[in-house]
């Protein structure tokens, strides 16, 4: 059961700080250093100066600095505390990655810090060590969550989604619009009455974490250390509906390097391609995103290597090739494309291992079709093995599996602004 409650939000003052414009940022992890600097000069309180920190001088402690920055904002008048708390409706209108128009529309909580489990909060990908250990360091400096964990829920009465919709009526709190033309509109809900309804709505769901893994993880062990009870044992989440029509979900591809100077590898590589895989050529790399499963129900992937640069497209022959290298997985996770090749290919012939994936050695990924080709063109990377994207439904039966999907599996977008609303953990 879930436990979700409103916020006693630090926020800005939309007044003071000039918009929603001037202030939000992309979550941290997608923000290159290009990209950090013309955010910091939008806005001296411009949300990447506390959320991706830099020392204050040269050798500096960029959290203690992020601390300091926070703290400064508030005496400035630039972030404000609401002494009474509320939920905040944030609606997305955006434009997907397969060109149609929607909008995914959720709302902003803090939801009570429960372990794994059936009935609770769920993960679905395996996660990464450093992040985990940066984003500590930042809660700890700041006693703050700056960033939403992204969630599902089941909503299949409506009555959230009824909440919603009554509530985002009239003019929101505040709107901006990114730089992938993404709408962000926020809505303050203050009523209890609204209130009540919603924390009554998720009362019976079991959440699952689309994106924010190593946050969650994070308030965990930062609310292990505090100890107690208090506002520490919740953190800041995103809920949107699993019924919602705006919730998509697409791949992120696979990119590997250390091809060209090992023929040896290059070579079991293509041996295995050719034993599990029928090959097809493609007329052009236009084509090279796969479909979901091909036409007789088989999973499938598009390839493309530096060296021929021919784009193929690889159907499995038999799913008991899968099945017998998963064999210790249930059948859901079988049936998973990333799984698949993370099983054949990467911990086979190119014999990357766990440490391997987590940290990205001989391995990179991306979310975009023409990204993924500009890199193979590079250099940087020798070959790409374009993906699809896992169905909802699918996600939900290898979470309630209690199996962890691979890193990177799942491509939720748009991704949650930073900036929003923060949720004081003291």
């Amino acid at each position: 059961m879930a436990d979700v409650r409103p916020l006693n939000s630090l926020r800005y003052d939309l007044d003071r700080v000039g918009g929603f414009g001037a202030v939000l940022s992309p979550p941290y992890d997608v923000i290159d250093p290009a990209q950090r600097a013309e955010l910091a000069a939008r806005s001296p309180f411009n949300v990447v100066g506390i959320d991706l920190p830099e020392p204050a001088t040269a050798g500096g402690d960029p959290y203690e600095n992020a601390a300091t920055l926070l703290a400064e904002w508030q005496q400035a008048g630039a972030l404000v505390r609401d002494e009474a708390p509320s939920f905040w409706i944030l609606t997305q209108d955006y434009l997907a990655p397969d060109g149609s128009r929607r909008t995914r529309s959720g709302f902003l909580a803090a939801v009570k810090i429960e372990e794994y489990g059936a009935g609770k909060i769920r993960p679905h990908e395996r996660t990464h060590p450093g992040p985990k250990e940066d984003r500590l360091r930042l809660t700890r400096a700041t006693k703050t969550n700056l960033s939403p964990i992204f969630a599902l829920y089941s909503d299949a009465s409506g009555a959230a989604r009824a909440v919603i919709a009554a509530e985002t009526e009239g003019p929101p709190h505040g709107e901006q619009i990114d730089e992938d033309g993404t709408v962000n509109r926020l809505w303050r809900v203050s009523d209890p009455d609204a209130q009540a309804a919603l924390s009554e709505a998720l009362e019976p769901a079991e959440l699952l974490i689309a994106d924010g893994h190593h946050r969650y993880e994070t308030a965990r062990i930062y609310a292990d250390e505090i100890g107690g009870d208090g506002p520490h044992r919740f953190v800041l989440m995103d809920l949107v509906a699993l019924e919602d029509p705006g919730l998509s979900v697409f791949p992120t591809h696979r990119l590997i390097s250390g091809l060209a100077d090992d023929p040896e590898r290059a070579g079991a590589l293509r041996a295995t391609i050719e034993e599990c895989f029928e090959i097809t050529a493609l007329g052009s790399t236009d084509e090279l995103p796969p479909n979901g499963l091909s036409a007789d129900g088989r999973l499938q992937f598009g390839y493309l290597d530096s060296r021929h640069n021919r784009p193929l497209r690889l159907v499995l022959r038999e799913q008991k090739i899968a099945d017998d290298a998963l064999v210790d997985f249930p059948a859901p996770y079988r049936n998973l494309d990333a799984a698949v090749l993370e099983a054949l290919i990467l911990k086979g012939p190119l014999g990357l291992t766990e440490d391997d994936i987590s940290h990205f050695n001989g391995l990179g990924y991306s979310r975009n079709d023409d990204e993924a080709l500009a890199l193979l063109a590079s250099g940087e990377y020798d070959a790409a093995f374009f993906l699809s994207g896992a169905p909802i439904e699918q996600i939900q039966e290898i979470a309630a599996a209690g199996i962890n999907m691979p890193p990177k599996s799942t491509f939720f977008t748009p991704k949650v602004p930073t900036g929003l609303v923060f949720n004081p953990l003291s």
